[in-house]
């Protein structure tokens, strides 16, 4: 992985500390930018802090924003230095919301800044934990004792990069903060849940530039993965060039079918893992959603990357 843990606030004033007082900003906000025939629109809103709860291109809505999970967001799970089995969602800050929230108009994150100008998107929220303390997942605890934690996400989203109209760049830091003792965090960079009709599953292979049809695992594997329509008009994949993690080659793109909940996920993950402790830093990850045709996704990602080969 090329890119991991920076001192310095990814984006100037955006990272900002959790206890700095200031007027809750409006968390709706939208925008906008132009991707061969059509456009590629980004909404937020209040009710999810700040998290993205519409992305549409070509008539065609690509997010299944339900609850307080179900959106396109960042989230990070971490040990606690704890024994044992590790289950991500036991210690679990999530950018839109917690569980708790369900499919309620408030959030229990809290969205501290947000900036929507043109095609750019900057927001940072404090995460909420996804369980409450005394919740279980799947039978086990909650590690938490609060519902709103420490952490905090800043993200920068913006549509367009160079000549390559149906990219949209997407940069997210992660601040953990300083007291909490953690060997392993798990870094969920960005998830996309989007509608059952988005069916064909699909990895980009870096080698052939070529696209292979991808089981639905469920989990994870080291190539990009791409979800379609069965017409193949309309598609979104990931790309990262800070993939893969260290000490995780074959791992970092995952794809999961939820067939009784009517959803598709897949998600751009990184992880850290030391025995001495993870340290209170700031996690830089830099990521590309390509939106547009099976056949525009496919080019968007060669393009990448040969960009980036090699770094």
């Amino acid at each position: 992985m090329r890119s991991l843990v920076v001192g310095a606030a990814l984006f100037a004033g955006w990272v900002v500390s959790a206890d700095e007082p200031r007027r809750a900003p409006s968390g709706n906000a939208s925008v906008r930018g132009k991707a061969g025939s059509s456009e590629i629109v980004i909404t937020t809103t209040n009710r999810l802090a700040g998290a993205i709860h519409s992305l549409t291109w070509g008539g065609k809505e690509f997010i299944d924003s339900h609850d307080h999970g179900r959106q396109l967001q960042s989230a990070a799970s971490f040990d606690r230095a704890a024994a044992g089995e590790f289950w991500a969602e036991r210690y679990n800050p999530t950018e839109a919301g917690s569980r708790a929230d369900g499919t309620g108009e408030k959030t229990s994150s809290r969205l501290l800044r947000l900036r929507a100008e043109g095609a750019e998107l900057k927001t940072t929220t404090q995460m909420a934990f996804w369980l409450a303390p005394g919740e279980k997942s799947f039978g086990r605890p909650a590690l938490n004792d609060k519902v709103l934690s420490d952490h905090l996400v800043a993200k920068r989203v913006r549509i367009g990069h160079k000549a390559l109209a149906h990219a949209i760049e997407y940069e997210v830091t992660f601040s953990v903060p300083k007291g909490e003792r953690h060997t392993y965090a798990q870094f969920e960079a960005l998830t996309g849940y989007m509608p059952p009709e988005f069916a064909s599953f699909w990895t980009f292979r870096p080698d052939s530039g070529k696209l292979e049809e991808l089981s639905d695992g469920p989990g994870e594997q080291e190539f990009p993965v791409v979800f379609a329509t069965e017409s193949k008009t309309h598609a979104m994949g990931v790309f990262s060039p800070d993939q893969p993690s260290n000490g995780y080659k074959t791992a970092g793109y995952g794809r999961f079918r939820f067939k009784e909940e009517k959803v598709v996920k897949w998600n751009c993950v990184f992880r850290v893992r030391n025995d001495k402790g993870i340290a209170a830093d700031e996690y830089r990850f830099r990521m590309f959603i390509a939106v547009g045709t099976l056949e525009d996704v496919k080019r968007t990602l060669a393009a990448l990357t040969q960009e980036f080969a090699g770094r």
